[in-house]
């Protein structure tokens, strides 16, 4: 085996209570590393085609990678995927924090979580051994309480939890996983698949972590990082968190506002990184062996929204979608939905794009205070917003159908609310607007679990001005023809493809993007390499880390075909395809002809069919996953 791994997959059936392990070996490894690309082999391997996501049938995956728990920053990081209810499609999802180096020093390099259990229960990993244990005193718990019932349960307040919360108990579609009660696995509802497996928790301790093939140069690597962290892309990150993002989405009119109806907000500097770290900031917070420290925790003691710093505080993306996208600029505000949401376990981008999306529907007239229960539900309402929050997560009148995400809300009602959804196969879209940044654009559409911002490099990196500073590392990639802005031709479709491949290969090795990447970040793919040399053992080169990212995501593109998803599903909400309305991107719309004409560029590039863009044959064979191909019948 290489340096890494514990060689142990556990084997959990909720069904029938049995707990095993599977040593897959060094080749299986090698091939699928862990993360993303292993949680996709398995659910292509293990879930039947056309399964309910909220039934036994689905399979709930917990990967870690062999960095996982190593001590260098941005590697304590665990993927979760299972078939997801919120769109019918492939769910992947990445969290941080110290539940996955946790669960390596338990002993294992990934959890299977298989059928329903008849009552609630979690399951407890520890020292190489695990017990499933009855949970009926903590379902329905906050996950703060739940939490510390089931430490003092077991006798460790060092133990780590993993849990639904209560929204995936009440099956919110987009329910997310929680740990330290604000480090989240959100988007595509992995928590309302763990409800519905009646699974509240997963608990672990350890004590045996994992032997790194060259300690030294891991620890030359870690000690770089240290040194060059204050002048390098993420020195503003350490300081303001994500929440510096605010300001400069604001200034180049990309900040998400009014259901991206315009990309300027005029009340954006009262919910900026700066404002915060100014006012509420309680102190910084890491996830384990990290050095950037770029986690909020805040705390409002007084005024009408009282937030406690357990639940942490907002990152850029939830400061954005609880507040410029439904116009609310009060930061204790955004702060107690943040609450709300880490403490009922949902996805804060999904949550606050659903009530924009009410919201524009109300000021429209296409929904009323019949259909709210009496709620005045306006841009800017905080208080509405707030409580809003709280009613999805108990699906408590207009809640319940909320909860349901807002393309399914928009279908049982109709009255034309289709027409102002930001969604893509289903999913909310998060806080970078396509119409400013077009390769974004090509991804949110092709992504196969939806929308996503992480899934590639965003445009500015490969545009002047800010190409010459990441000129040497992108070249790494064979990226040296900075593109204009707003184009999409050939090139820049090249640039997120290529990059598209080295950030899945970073969800597969579980490594954080805001350490780890091709241009802006605090290491280069270079010295990933390195990292992944030293700890594994492993000669692995560049060719094989962007080999491994087409191949994880050819997984997934190739569990969304089995599913029935082809090119028709890869398209974007008609309101993108209307202008901005005021700041410097004014008037600024996607091009229906230029992204049609990128789309087939990208999937020629990938090496997919045209007309489905779906995986072929030849290239699946090529990625060495042939019996992908005899699943789909190719």
């Amino acid at each position: 085996m290489p340096y890494g791994y514990h060689n142990r997959i556990l084997r959990v059936d909720l069904g029938s209570g049995d707990v095993e392990c599977d040593e897959p070996g060094e080749q299986f490894y090698r091939k699928y590393v862990g993360g993303s690309a292993l949680a996709a082999y398995h659910l292509l391997r293990e879930v039947p085609a056309g399964v309910d996501p909220l039934g036994p049938e689905n399979v709930l995956v917990l990967a870690l990678s062999p960095l996982t728990g190593a001590p260098i920053s941005g590697q304590s990081r665990v993927t979760a995927a299972a078939k997801s209810p919120l769109t019918n499609a492939v769910g992947d999802s990445q969290g941080g924090g110290f539940w996955p180096a946790e669960l390596k020093s338990a002993g294992f390099d990934a959890i299977i979580v298989q059928g329903q259990s008849p009552e609630p229960v979690y399951l407890w990993v520890h020292d190489g051994e695990a017990e499933l244990r009855e949970a009926s005193h903590v379902w329905g718990q906050v996950t703060g309480d739940a939490e510390s019932a089931i430490r003092d349960e077991l006798g460790d307040p060092k133990i780590e939890v993993l849990q639904c919360g209560p929204a995936g108990e009440n099956g919110v579609r987009f329910a997310n996983l929680v740990s330290m009660c604000n480090r989240a696995n959100g988007r595509t509802g992995m928590g309302a698949v763990m409800g519905a497996k009646r699974l509240k928790a997963v608990a672990v301790r350890g004590g045996q972590g994992i032997e790194i093939a060259d300690p030294e140069s891991l620890r030359e690597l870690a000690r770089w990082g240290a040194a060059n962290l204050a002048t390098s892309g993420v020195a503003g990150t350490a300081k303001y968190g994500t929440a510096e993002t605010v300001g400069a989405q604001q200034a180049v009119g990309g900040l998400p506002t009014f259901n991206f109806n315009s990309g300027v907000f005029g009340g954006w500097e009262a919910i900026s990184g700066e404002t915060m770290y100014d006012t509420i900031l309680k102190e910084r917070h890491t996830c384990y062996a990290c050095a950037v420290r770029c986690k909020r925790i805040v705390e409002v003691t007084d005024g009408p929204f009282q937030v406690d710093p357990r639940y942490g505080g907002p990152e850029y993306e939830t400061l954005s979608a609880l507040g410029s996208y439904c116009g609310v600029d009060d930061l204790s505000a955004v702060a107690k939905a943040n609450q709300i949401c880490n403490a009922y376990g949902m996805d804060t981008i999904s949550c606050g794009a659903t009530i924009s999306w009410a919201m524009e529907c109300f000021e429209a007239g296409l929904i009323s205070t019949q259909d709210t229960g009496g709620m005045d539900l306006r841009f800017g309402d905080a208080e509405s917003m707030v409580r809003l929050a709280e009613m999805i997560a108990t699906r408590e009148g207009f809640g319940d159908i909320l909860a349901e995400g807002s393309e399914r809300a928009a279908q049982a009602i109709g009255r034309g609310t289709e027409e102002l959804l930001v969604t893509v196969k289903g999913l909310e879209l998060p806080a970078h607007m396509p119409r400013i940044k077009r390769s974004l654009a090509l991804i949110y559409a092709v992504n196969p679990f939806g929308a996503d911002h992480q899934s590639h490099e965003h445009d500015p990196s490969y545009e002047p001005p800010d190409f010459d500073d990441h000129r040497e590392r992108l070249s790494e990639l064979d990226l040296k023809e900075p593109q204009e802005p707003q184009s999409l031709g050939p090139e820049k479709v090249r640039f997120a493809m290529y990059t598209q491949h080295m950030y899945s290969a970073l969800d597969t090795f579980n490594a954080c993007q805001f350490v780890y990447g091709p241009a802006w970040q605090l290491y280069g793919p270079s010295q990933l390499l390195d990292v992944i040399r030293a700890v594994t053992g492993w000669n692995y080169s560049l060719f094989e880390l962007q080999k491994l990212g087409e191949r994880r995501l050819n997984l997934l593109r190739a569990f969304n075909a089995r599913e029935g998803f082809t090119r028709q599903d890869d398209v974007l909400p008609e309101k993108l395809f209307k202008g901005l309305e005021g700041g410097p991107t004014g008037g600024w719309k996607l091009e229906r002809q230029q992204l049609a004409k990128a789309l087939d560029t990208y999937y020629s590039m990938c090496g997919w069919e045209v007309e489905t863009g779906n995986p072929t044959r030849w290239k699946l064979e090529e990625l060495g996953l042939g019996w992908v191909a005899d699943e789909l019948k190719l």
